[in-house]
């Protein structure tokens, strides 16, 4: 029995608690993982799955065989790429936010892929928390100010954020001059999918961020209807300036209350605390660094 191959089969296993999607993730026969599953848990003498119809659940030898198999699968690859020097291979699986992926990250993939012809890149797209070990993800690419102690993972930008309006809306409202102003104004309120709560209206006052609740009839869970919202009239929103930079251009949008900008919107890279970063992972995170570092303005 290849112990390293079986070690691999058990992992991915674990992860999706299920050997259908391990065997879709690793492209091979459901038959065969079962197999190997079998010839190592005999090797081993213990159990380490449960499987029922259902689902594939973890004996208590298997939680621990596992987190024995992660450490040691990330040292045996990492020593291969620092004596072999070979080029970083198989599969990364990424899940990316939808408007950081168009604006910055899919224009220059072709790079990417060319720099790293062996990597076989996944990504998928989501604005949620994403159970990285329990979805079979290597890395999450998100913006804001994230809480989750599971992950750890790298600051690539600091995103200059405006608040901004349609000439429509400011022809009603007026265009506020002064915070004090924004009593008098409405507002698109975004809430988070994650949170479930609403992002307040910030500002940035002599050095301090001071929130302000503005009033609103509208209330949107998405970003696409919330640049749509703005875009037709119905409130202020607070966004990266990215978002809006065509349509403030054109003269779609204007920017409001310049002297008092919103603080900077963090984008990270995250991945599982309890993973040694792989090489696959590690040059995705070099690389996408750089590339917010060559687009974002420091």
């Amino acid at each position: 029995m290849d112990q390293v191959r079986a070690m691999k089969v058990f992992v991915r296993v674990f992860e999706r608690n299920s050997f259908t999607l391990a065997a879709e993730d690793l492209q091979m026969p459901r038959a065969t993982l079962t197999h190997v599953i079998n010839q190592l848990e005999a090797r081993l003498g213990t159990r380490l799955l449960e499987r029922s119809t259902r689902r594939v659940r973890p004996t208590l030898d298997g939680e621990a065989y596992h987190e024995r198999c992660v450490h040691l699968l990330a040292q045996l690859e990492e020593a291969e790429h620092a004596f072999r020097s070979v080029a970083p291979k198989g599969r990364l699986r990424v899940d990316l936010n939808g408007t950081l992926a168009r604006h910055f990250v899919v224009p220059a993939l072709p790079e990417f892929l060319a720099r790293y012809p062996e990597i076989e890149l996944s990504l998928s797209e989501a604005d949620r928390f994403v159970d990285l070990i329990e979805e079979g993800v290597d890395c999450v690419l998100r913006s804001g100010t994230l809480g989750d102690s599971s992950l750890i993972g790298r600051r690539v930008a600091n995103l200059a954020q405006i608040t901004a309006a349609s000439p429509a809306y400011l022809s009603r409202y007026g265009t506020p001059q002064r915070l004090e102003d924004l009593a008098e104004h409405r507002a698109v309120n975004y809430v988070s999918k994650c949170s479930g709560r609403f992002f307040p209206f910030e500002f940035s006052v002599d050095g301090e961020v001071r929130e302000v609740e503005i009033q609103g009839a509208l209330t949107v869970f998405g970003v696409e209807i919330y640049a749509a919202s703005a875009l037709a009239g119905l409130g202020l929103v607070q966004a990266p300036r990215y978002r809006f930079a065509a349509q403030l251009e054109q003269g779609l949008m204007c920017e409001v209350l310049p002297q008092f900008p919103p603080p900077p919107m963090p984008v990270s890279l995250l991945y599982p605390q309890n993973r040694h970063m792989s090489p696959r992972v590690r040059v995705f995170v070099d690389w996408l660094t750089g590339v917010f570092r060559e687009q974002v303005p420091g």
